[in-house]
């Protein structure tokens, strides 16, 4: 038996991270092992849960991965554990444009698994009942099995709802509690290694109000999932730097283990403290780079990467790892120099300049085929005239002109955060492997 759980809201901002996190919390004060996933491309939230649970939280998204990926990645980690939780994306229904891709209910069809529905009932009552029966009867192949009212103003006010809704168990009902949230900023939620979260507070919040055992039996109905395909890893014969500290802190725990599985072993470093690790080739997440510009600006890392990119070391960035590439970043007015790969120049604006998935065909040379991912940024990034793009847009913005993936030398970089079911690992590990050679 797989057990398994998603828990998804209403609309953005039901309190569904909140909820999630606080059952994951509560599972494991009762000694349970538990691994957590999370519905879309999201990096916040999985740090969250895998602080929680001691295990790598995996992302799943139908996008991204496609239907088959969602269920691999789904099959290799759910064994072996005592419970699955997944945490949704913006409402159940939600799907890229109008369509039920990568929402929460095309991951909870794919994989047949039961769904939690958490409703925010501050300033309803008998309307409730007709969100639950909506959602109930919009696509039958949806099983949800449970309700949780979240803000309810009263034990009267849990009380009526629960009344009008004959049909699905309310497993649960939280009264507001302004003690219990997490703040965010513009890039979403803040990160879980930046915050003191005391999830034993949180743990308690949930026992006192969710029918754990309730939520526990739902799991149960899931189906068996079968066998996962099995891994071997094989001797490493390469090695790779991932920039990791406070600047950079976006990544994909996929991305990593597809660096193992092509033979790549991973090596954190601090571009922030300057540390320059002796490695065949480098990887620069996303994250906050804009907020440690002084020190990046003056980071040895900084300094010697123009040098190491034009004596043909494989390097790979992905949007605040683009603008650390580039030439200069410009915030509030003030210009920062920043590492100069690229003939480029970046700008932080107070406008969101693009969101959604991205996909694209990259023609360069050792990054090729069709590339999916999603872009999230606050930045504009202005290239030279003659700057060479590798990817043709065929959906999301990029760098300019319907183009992403800035490149240079065997170093490459862009506004697509890539997912590993369509990015060439291989052929990264590969041209480390040959610039490791030379």
């Amino acid at each position: 038996m797989t057990k398994t759980v998603l828990l998804a809201g209403t609309h953005s901002g039901v309190g569904k991270t909140t909820v999630s996190m606080g059952i994951m919390a509560a599972l494991k004060q009762r000694q349970m092992d538990v691994q957590p996933y999370k519905v879309g491309p999201d990096y916040i939230d999985p740090t969250y849960h895998t602080a929680i649970c001691g295990r790598p939280s995996r992302n799943l998204d139908t996008f991204m991965m496609q239907v088959d990926g969602v269920r691999r990645t789904f099959s290799r980690h759910a064994q072996n554990t005592d419970i699955n939780v997944i945490e949704g994306v913006m409402g159940l229904f939600d799907g890229m444009d109008s369509t039920e891709i990568a929402s929460s209910a095309h991951v909870a069809k794919s994989l047949g698994v039961p769904v939690i529905l958490v409703i925010n009932v501050h300033g309803m009552s008998r309307s409730a009942a007709a969100l639950v029966k909506g959602f109930s009867e919009f696509d039958k192949d949806v099983n949800i099995a449970g309700v949780i009212l979240n803000r309810v103003g009263s034990p009267r006010h849990a009380q009526m709802i629960k009344d009008c809704i004959p049909d699905i168990p309310v497993v649960g009902t939280l009264p507001r509690n302004q003690d219990i949230s997490v703040p965010s900023r513009h890039l979403g939620l803040y990160m879980a290694h930046e915050q003191d979260f005391d999830t034993s507070k949180l743990a308690e919040f949930i026992e006192q109000n969710i029918d754990l055992d309730a939520i526990i039996s739902i799991a149960e109905s899931a189906p068996d999932i079968g066998p996962s395909e099995e891994v071997n890893l094989p001797e490493p014969d390469v090695k790779i730097g991932v920039a990791l500290d406070s600047a950079f802190c976006f990544y994909y725990q996929e991305m990593f283990d597809s660096f193992r599985e092509a033979g790549a072993e991973i090596f954190p470093f601090s571009p922030i403290k300057g540390e320059v690790p002796e490695v065949d080739g480098m990887y620069f997440g996303g994250g906050y780079p804009e907020l440690y510009l002084k020190e990046l600006e003056g980071s040895r890392t900084t300094k010697v990467l123009k040098n190491l990119s034009a004596d043909g070391m494989p390097i790979y960035g992905e949007c605040g790892g683009l603008q650390y590439l580039s030439r200069s970043y410009e915030v509030d007015g003030t210009t920062y120099r920043t590492a100069d790969l690229f003939p480029a120049e970046t700008v932080m604006t107070k406008k969101l300049q693009a969101l959604g998935y991205t996909e694209g065909v990259a023609k360069g040379d050792f990054i090729k085929g069709t590339i999916r991912g999603h872009e999230f940024h606050y930045s504009v990034t202005n290239c030279a005239g003659d700057a060479r793009l590798a990817y043709e847009m065929k959906r999301g913005k990029g760098i300019r002109d319907g183009k992403d993936g800035i490149t240079e030398h065997n170093s490459l970089a862009s506004y697509t955060h890539a997912h590993p079911a369509s990015f060439p690992v291989g052929s990264f590990v590969e041209k480390c492997r040959e610039y490791k050679r030379h």
